[in-house]
């Protein structure tokens, strides 16, 4: 994913011949990214586009145009690699990760939807833990008011499994129910609590099943809608930080452990037990769930540190200075 190979550059071919007629020919090849501005001017001064469209058609460099056909191509370029067989999935408002800096805590977010009918959510992405939850039938929590937050552009989101038709509690005797031996019976609603390495910082409530909704994506392919069941925490009470402003509107655990959200996705066969993220130099960037990467890309597995607490170690790449692509596998 962040090598460059032979789809992403136009080769130009140049013989030099040597000044002495006994001299031998020497070739050189030059590399042209197809989406350089150099590209540009080659495909400008015949006529045409790199796609077949006119000219005008081709986006100025950084806007958001020229990423998406950026990322269209290595899409198209890790089908080829992967095959088929497996597909790729984001977050249903298109996996797009973004980082406020000092103002959230310098944490990763992304919107995500769930529920039936969808509503959305500002999440933190978190390796370190495994628990999906979102502020819900709140007794304690962050303000969501859109006036607390000056670098955001809509409100924040609140749960409630009373107005989503897909919602499901999870009783004690569920298998992925860690607090259901403290149950007075099988059938009660599953509480939860997470503790967080903050200092007291956590979250409680009850756990629901829900849908997430997704997006499948992949070369020329359509963008392709998809749900899956999920286990979700109704955060009902938060404590520490998360009353401060950082994660106000829940945090999605990325762990191994099989409640979170790559291990229900693997489980039910959608994806590989994998996802990637990649990131620009504002460390804003997108997550891929089910990206395994090229058979050559190496991975690292999520460290367990005590508990179920975790740390990974980060398989970095640099493209120009400006792309680092995260690989990570369980």
């Amino acid at each position: 994913m962040g090598k460059t190979n032979l789809f992403g550059v136009i080769l130009v071919l140049f013989l030099v011949l040597g000044d002495g007629c006994g001299a031998k020919p020497m070739y050189s090849w030059r590399l042209i990214h197809r989406f350089s501005d150099e590209a540009r001017s080659l495909w400008v001064s015949r006529g045409e586009s790199g796609g077949g469209n006119k000219t005008t058609s081709w986006p100025e460099k950084k806007s958001f145009g020229h990423m998406r056909m950026l990322l269209g191509n290595d899409l198209k370029r890790q089908r080829l690699r992967l095959g088929a067989q497996n597909q790729l999935l984001v977050t249903s408002q298109g996996g797009r990760t973004i980082n406020y800096g000092n103002d959230m805590g310098w944490l990763h977010y992304t919107w995500i939807d769930i529920g039936t009918p969808n509503n959305s959510f500002l999440v933190a992405l978190d390796t370190g833990s495994d628990m999906f939850w979102v502020p819900c039938d709140c007794i304690e929590c962050a303000p969501l008011s859109l006036s607390y937050y000056n670098m955001l552009e809509k409100e924040l989101g609140e749960y409630s499994p009373s107005h989503s038709s897909s919602s499901k509690h999870i009783p004690c005797s569920h298998e992925l129910c860690e607090m259901g031996p403290n149950c007075d019976t099988p059938k009660a609603h599953c509480p939860y609590t997470v503790n967080y390495l903050s200092d007291d910082t956590s979250s409680s409530g009850f756990l629901f099943e829900d849908l997430l909704h997704l997006a499948s994506v992949g070369g020329d392919k359509q963008q392709n809608s998809v749900q899956s069941s999920i286990i979700i925490g109704c955060g009902s009470k938060q404590t520490g930080q998360y009353l401060d402003g950082i994660a106000p509107d829940g945090v999605m655990g990325l762990g191994p452990g099989d409640i979170s959200v790559p291990s229900l996705l693997a489980k039910s066969g959608l994806i590989p037990h994998s996802f990637s993220f990649c990131y620009d130099k504002s460390y804003s960037g997108r997550l891929y769930f089910g990206d395994q990467g090229p058979s050559s890309q190496k991975s690292t597995s999520l460290l367990q540190l005590k508990g179920n607490r975790f740390v990974i170690i980060f398989l970095t790449y640099f493209i120009s200075k400006i792309r680092t692509f995260i690989y990570s596998s369980y």
